[in-house]
């Protein structure tokens, strides 16, 4: 196909995905939209829950897989919106509506350049394509749950909005709950064991804790408490103050490695780890992809928030149309013009990449 004629097709394939709720975990009517994009274009694919999967017409076992991921759940609207966020309208050459820019924009683009790639003989990779579920959640009914039921994956474009630049790492993300005991007694009487006050010296350390390892392009781990619960009566002292610490973690650790040292020093009496499993992701700066993407201009960062990156084992890159501030705003939108040169863009990489 024309690019051009993709690029009209995927703008309408958008429009109807924000038309069409799909907050996370109720993506059956969006996995709808996506099957009949394929069936449209004659490509064979499968569907698995509300992921929708194909891969390219020549794939070849002998060949390593490059996989083209974005989701198509979205966030719910919020309070500040002065639009319908459902209504898909265009307006100075902006669309408008809730997943526009994410991750809508980045998912029909990679979607359009599967399809234009689709029947091409002459590449080093086999191409996959994953529209999946559940990412604003990082639930398990969506590429966590697809990724069994694909071949095995070598390397993966994760669409998020990126202005078209390459995100080469992303940190990974622990929550952690943590406990400060202790003595409860009725506040009118002396207690020099009040687990809030402990708590102000817990909390001083947290703010000046520092981990070794620097990323080139990551930077350090950050740590940071974000949530206090202590107390249910004003004439009362708490036995325990609860902390909530998010842990946004480099490419230098492992989780298991940061569970390991906060365990040993933080100065709490409890911390359990939520999960370990969202972990931090990056490319080799040498990969085929991201020479090519410097080749064509585009430039490299190393990305601080999280995306289906983590639920990853092989190298990744994020990279994608629109901007990641955009992002869960109140009337929310993508540019029409970046929808059209992120697919031209996504494309001129693959084929620099691939053909080599």
């Amino acid at each position: 196909m024309q690019i051009k004629e993709l690029q009209k097709e995927a703008l309408q394939l958008l429009q109807n995905l924000i038309r069409t709720q799909s907050f996370s975990g109720e993506e059956d009517k969006t996995a709808d939209w996506l099957e009949k994009w394929f069936t449209d274009h004659n490509i064979p694919h499968m569907r698995s829950l509300h992921n929708v999967w194909a891969t390219n017409e020549h794939f070849d076992d002998t060949k390593p897989n490059l996989l083209l991921n974005s989701h198509h759940d979205t966030v719910k609207p919020n309070s500040a919106y002065t639009r319908d966020p459902f209504e898909a309208k265009i307006e100075n050459g902006k669309l408008y509506g809730l997943g526009s820019n994410d991750a809508g924009g980045c998912l029909v683009s990679l979607l359009a350049t599967f399809t234009y790639l689709y029947s091409e003989q002459n590449l080093n990779y086999n191409i996959i394509f994953a529209g999946t579920a559940e990412e604003e959640i990082n639930g398990k009914n969506g590429i966590s749950q697809l990724l069994p039921n694909l071949p095995k994956i070598d390397v993966a474009i994760v669409g998020e909005p990126t202005l078209m630049n390459l995100a080469v790492a992303e940190k990974g993300l622990i929550v952690f709950d943590a406990v400060v005991k202790g003595t409860p007694s009725h506040a009118a009487h002396p207690n020099p064991d009040n687990s809030i006050y402990k708590t102000a010296r817990v909390l001083n350390w947290f703010e000046n804790f520092k981990l070794d390892k620097l990323s080139e392009s990551l930077g350090e781990v950050k740590v940071t408490v974000t949530q206090i619960k202590a107390g249910s009566q004003h004439n009362v002292v708490p036995a325990r103050t609860h902390l909530v610490i998010d842990v946004r973690v480099n490419d230098k650790y492992s989780n298991e490695e940061i569970e390991r040292v906060l365990k040993e020093k933080a100065p709490v009496d409890e911390i359990t780890a939520r999960s370990l499993r969202l972990n931090s992701s990056s490319i080799p700066l040498d990969h085929d992809l991201v020479k090519a993407g410097i080749e064509i201009g585009m430039e490299t960062y190393g990305s601080p928030t999280l995306s289906d990156q983590a639920m990853l084992s092989c190298p990744s890159l994020k990279l994608g149309p629109g901007d990641s501030t955009r992002s869960h705003s109140a009337d929310e939108f993508i540019y029409v013009k970046e929808i059209e040169e992120g697919i031209e863009k996504y494309i001129k990489l693959l084929e620099r990449a691939l053909k080599k």
